[in-house]
């Protein structure tokens, strides 16, 4: 039964599609106001604005351009809450939603920021952050648990760097969400999910960089709490070296990363290592050394004995005789052209000349071919004879005197070689058996 015919399709391209979405989207609002906290600002040398606006759950990519940024009676800069006013676009060549900002006004500091201050300030007056409360870490813990993202590079890079440190420490991970509105309360469980199984000797608390608001987990009183009843010691490597949380705080040790928190939990097993690693570096490099040389002297006897098979001469003669029949075949027709008017008779005696001559030729071939193959060193072979060489050279042997008794020779025969030692010498020409036999 014959297929349906698909239905016709209309096909756009991307730039296509970006310009009919910016349209409905710039259609479909008026002027709007937007309230948040600005990120990532920057001002290049056009004199433009490009920055973010955030709250806890959600961005917004923005920009004003310079005509109107001029105009503004303050400085923006990150951690600022602002208020601003402004049309939504989409910017069509990367297709981002964004919102083009025509005024722009300061409400006042980051309330992010604003709530990390207050509660930094509230938990340190009870005492969470004293300097007499952290515990030191262990110095060869036989167990590191981990608390953070599963799927994150934070427990890539920690994994790496205990393993690469000290393989001796067993790890085990707490999967946790780090960010979003279930990562604080499944950070807390965690923690003291592991304070009430006492399976490791230290915890890493991590997750990889990220903006305030990514980080604001971290950020939450329940975590800092969980840590500071935590009965294990708790080292804290969140985001990058600029990034400081409340978690930090709590902590009984920060760290700038999670690899530089990996790296304070271990001891560096590396300076044990330092000679074995030494002497495997200088066997290996040896080893290497010694494989080249064999195969670099593998390569030369095959291409030596490539060259001396007789079978390439006469791939080289076939090949000139290749070029030789076309070279004849194209002078053999350019006469024919030029013969127009005798064409009848001139074929017929080009037809008997060639005939002739491919029989003359191909008789000289075969003669070539028998002459070749009876001085052949394989022809010889074939009787019964042997090409000796010296095994360790592999200089042929002419006379008695180039192989002395104690020598290793090879006997290369039609379907292999036998390798032999020379145990004796005796003149030729049968005069009995006076000599010792070989």
């Amino acid at each position: 039964m014959p297929a349906e015919s698909s239905p016709q399709r209309t096909v756009l391209s991307v730039a296509a599609l970006n310009r009919a979405a910016r349209t409905l989207i710039e259609g479909g609002f008026g002027v709007v106001w937007v309230e948040g906290e600005i990120s990532n600002f920057s001002r290049p040398a056009s004199g433009h604005w490009y920055f973010t606006l955030k709250d806890r759950e959600a961005q917004l990519r923005c920009t004003m351009w310079r005509p109107r940024n001029v105009l503004l009676r303050f400085a923006p800069r990150d951690g600022m809450l602002v208020q601003a006013r402004g049309r939504v676009s989409l910017y069509e060549a990367r297709g981002e939603f964004q919102l083009v900002v025509e005024h722009m006004e300061d409400a006042g500091a980051g309330a992010l920021q604003r709530a990390f201050e207050e509660l930094r300030a509230r938990l340190g007056a009870e005492g969470l952050f004293a300097a007499e409360r952290k515990r030191a870490l262990p110095a060869a813990p036989a167990r590191v648990g981990v608390i953070t993202s599963p799927s994150g590079a934070a427990l890539r890079d920690i994994l790496h760097v205990l393993a690469q440190r000290f393989p001796a420490a067993a790890v085990i991970v707490y999967p946790v969400p780090v960010q979003g509105a279930a990562a604080a309360p499944a950070i807390a469980a965690a923690l003291d999910l592991a304070s009430e199984r006492a399976e490791c000797d230290v915890l890493l608390l991590a997750r990889g960089g990220g903006s305030l608001e990514d980080l604001w987990a971290f950020n939450d009183e329940r975590v800092a709490r969980a840590i500071v009843r935590c009965s294990i010691p708790v080292v804290a490597g969140i985001g990058h070296e600029t990034d400081v949380t409340i978690a930090d705080f709590a902590a009984d040790m920060r760290a700038p990363t999670p690899t530089a928190a990996a790296q304070l939990a271990v001891p560096d097993r590396r300076a044990w290592l330092q000679r074995l690693a030494l002497l495997a570096q200088r066997f290996g490099s040896a080893m290497r050394r010694k494989l080249a040389d064999d195969a670099a002297q593998v390569r030369s006897r095959y291409e030596r004995l490539q060259r001396a098979h007789p079978g390439a001469q006469l791939a080289q003669h076939a090949q000139r005789l290749d070029e030789l029949e076309q070279r004849l075949r194209g002078a053999l027709l350019t006469r024919l052209q030029l013969a127009a008017a005798p064409l009848a008779s001139l074929r017929a005696r080009l037809d008997g000349a060639w005939s002739r001559t491919a029989t003359a030729a191909q008789a000289r071939v075969e003669l070539a071919a028998r002459a070749l193959n009876a001085v052949s060193p394989l022809a010889t072979m074939e009787r019964g004879f042997a090409i000796l060489v010296r095994a360790d050279g592999g200089d042929l042997v002419r006379r008695a005197a180039d192989a002395p008794v104690g020598s290793s020779i090879e006997a290369h025969l039609v379907d292999g070689v036998l390798v032999a030692q020379v145990t004796g010498q005796r003149p030729s020409g049968g005069g009995g058996r006076g000599g010792r036999g070989a």
